[in-house]
């Protein structure tokens, strides 16, 4: 099998590449070539595995290799939600222009390759006509209010019909917020859902830019790579007709988080997270889901994690691995 991953130099990419190396298979065919398409190269362990294959650039620049004749694609290549909110230009080729390219070129090839799409709960918003439930579930008309979840929901729609014509055998996978991650934090508003846990961890004294009400649905990254890759393996008929479903998610709240941390980590530890309020992100969070249901995806098998302190001592467990910090669990040791 020959596969094709956007983003996979990312932290979430990376984590996918090495879970279908390890495994060797998908869907009960052998890998024989990756492909990673990013920014950037990919971490040493990935770029020295025989298998894989790298390409490095804008995807713009890349439409001749998704010509390719590929067999399986994951597409996680995006600009996040802080960067399209800052400049919407950036937003508009990274999202939008790449993902046109991107299925272009797998039409080209001519060979219906199966593509899953990591899509976002920021496809889901308020509206005056369209109020935002306590929980978004599948069924709920998606009405986002940033630039970010409105790429992702008109990628949706373009891989719906790029499927309907027999292009591509697409689906789309909506991601909770992927927590906890390591290294600094990025450009996503979202970040700081990651930022109150790792910093504090890392011996560093952070702050979280919402109130500690607020609640939303977050997944861990092992959960998340499982999710992306049950979707993939499974069949039109199980997924019983929309190609878009919700991913598991642990809905949370800010204050129960840091409660947790406080149980794993320590008072000192959870001590070292200060409320400051940032209006920008409080705005664009005021905007998100405030929980998620995920019937579709349950039919599946998958389940959201037990708990949020299970995906802190994941997340400390993971820090021996590949792209962790050194010192990211400094702050324990005093």
């Amino acid at each position: 099998m020959k596969i094709l991953l956007t983003g996979g130099a990312g932290f979430i990419g990376a984590r996918l590449a090495r879970t279908l190396l390890k495994q060797g298979q998908l869907n009960g065919r052998a890998i024989s070539e990756l492909h990673i398409a990013d920014l950037f190269a990919p971490p040493s362990d990935l770029s020295t595995d025989p298998r894989v294959r790298e390409h490095t650039g804008q995807m713009l620049d890349q439409a001749k290799l998704f010509e390719h004749g590929f067999d399986a694609v994951f597409h996680l290549a995006s600009a996040v939600s802080g960067e399209c909110e800052l400049d919407f230009e950036l937003g508009l080729r990274s999202n939008l222009d790449s993902t046109r390219a991107l299925l272009e070129g797998l039409r080209k090839a001519g060979n219906v390759p199966r593509l899953v799409f990591a899509s976002s709960v920021a496809v889901f918003g308020p509206d005056a006509a369209n109020p935002l439930p306590d929980l978004v579930a599948d069924s709920t008309l998606p009405s986002p209010q940033t630039s970010y979840g409105t790429h992702k929901l008109m990628c949706e729609y373009l891989i719906a019909d790029y499927t309907r014509k027999g292009f591509i055998d697409g689906r789309s996978a909506r991601l909770m917020t992927v927590t906890v991650r390591p290294g600094k934090p990025n450009g996503a508003a979202s970040s700081f859902f990651s930022g109150i846990i790792r910093e504090p961890l890392a011996g560093v004294e952070t702050t979280c830019p919402v109130d500690p009400d607020v609640t939303h649905p977050v997944s861990s990254p092992s959960n998340t790579v499982q999710g992306l890759i049950t979707v993939f393996e499974a069949s039109r008929d199980a997924l019983g007709g929309r190609l878009a479903l919700n991913l598991p998610g642990l809905n949370v709240r800010v204050g129960d988080m840091l409660q947790a941390l406080e149980d794993v980590a320590g008072l000192q530890v959870r001590q070292r997270v200060r409320f400051e309020r940032d209006e920008r992100i409080a705005g664009i969070v005021a905007n998100w889901a405030r929980g998620a249901a995920t019937g579709r995806a349950a039919a599946l098998g998958l389940r959201p994690d037990a708990s949020f302190k299970t995906i802190i001592e994941q997340y400390i467990a993971d820090c021996s691995q590949p792209g962790y910090p050194a010192d990211a669990l400094q702050g324990m040791k005093r």
